[in-house]
């Protein structure tokens, strides 16, 4: 592809340079550095006027950091005169895109109209956690799915036997059911409560029929890893066969990973939306995919 250039900086230089040398398109230099007292500083150099900037950059870790730098690079590369496209694999406050308790602030919505007010022009996010959120951001705005190439990894790993794949709460039940039909398997959601003050996370028990079953528990974030390490305790209590998590933002903060491997969990796949150990699938093909059919 030509036309477009490329601009990241970091926690996104391995996307942002593999990116570019997909498409064939130039990169664009982002120097960064933070004050004493803590603030950031963004240089953009370069001939920007009339061009198609991709704009490379996942907000974590640190999301209010990385959501500023993004704002800082967006206002400058549109000062400059470009037309700025925001690829932002794993998107701050997305999680925030409804109010859970009375007096809470719809984060993602303020967040869409800060892009806007920035300049950017489109938004290209990867599996956010509800499609509702899209509604809140006030410029064109798509969620691309790693389903697809997670699944494909997870089918030349393994071979599964009698696969099961489980969303950890209802609300996750519509991806557990795309991936399902990828692997053709079986699906099930799992009732989860979480108590709204303390955050505290409750799986209860039902029947569950998972005796020498591979189960797949397919979320979107691992985060602290709770909520999974409760289901995997759960299933190896019915005598399931091996539990394998598949998610496309493996966050895996603190001991998480430790949390999910003292119950017995066989395995965590992640992608390289964010830089992760368990990253184990690459999205770039997926968003050069997209970007593609942008012209």
């Amino acid at each position: 592809m030509t036309g477009w250039l490329v601009a990241y900086s970091d926690p996104s230089r391995n996307l942002g340079t593999g990116l570019a040398n997909l498409m064939g398109a130039p990169t664009i230099e982002v120097q960064s550095k933070v004050f004493p007292d803590g603030e950031g500083c963004i240089r953009i150099q370069g001939d920007l006027y009339g061009n198609k900037v991709l704009l490379v950059h996942s907000m974590y870790p640190d999301p209010d950091k990385r959501l500023m730098e993004f704002l800082l690079m967006s206002h400058k590369l549109s000062e400059e005169g470009a037309e700025v496209y925001g690829i932002v694999p794993y998107l701050a406050y997305a999680r925030q895109h409804r109010v859970h308790n009375e007096g809470e602030v719809v984060s993602l919505g303020v967040v869409g109209h800060l892009l806007r007010s920035v300049g950017t022009k489109r938004l290209v996010t990867l599996d956010i956690h509800n499609v509702e959120g899209l509604g809140l951001i006030p410029i064109p705005c798509y969620s691309v799915s790693a389903l697809p190439s997670l699944a494909e990894y997870l089918k030349k790993k393994y071979d599964l036997h009698e696969p099961l794949c489980i969303s950890p709460d209802l609300g996750g039940s519509t991806r557990a059911e795309a991936f399902s039909k990828i692997l053709r398997a079986d699906t099930l959601s799992l009732d989860k409560h979480r108590d709204k003050s303390s955050g505290e996370v409750v799986v209860d028990k039902k029947d569950l029929d998972v005796k020498d079953r591979d189960v797949v528990i397919v979320d979107d974030i691992i985060a602290t890893g709770g909520t999974i390490q409760k289901a995997v305790s759960l299933l190896k209590d019915g005598c399931c066969n091996r539990v394998i998590a598949v998610c496309t933002h493996s966050l895996l903060i603190g001991d998480a990973l430790k949390k999910l491997e003292s119950v017995g969990i066989t395995e965590v796949i992640g992608t390289n939306s964010v830089p992760n150990p368990m990253a184990k699938v690459d999205i770039l093909p997926i968003l050069y995919s997209h970007i593609k059919t942008l012209g």
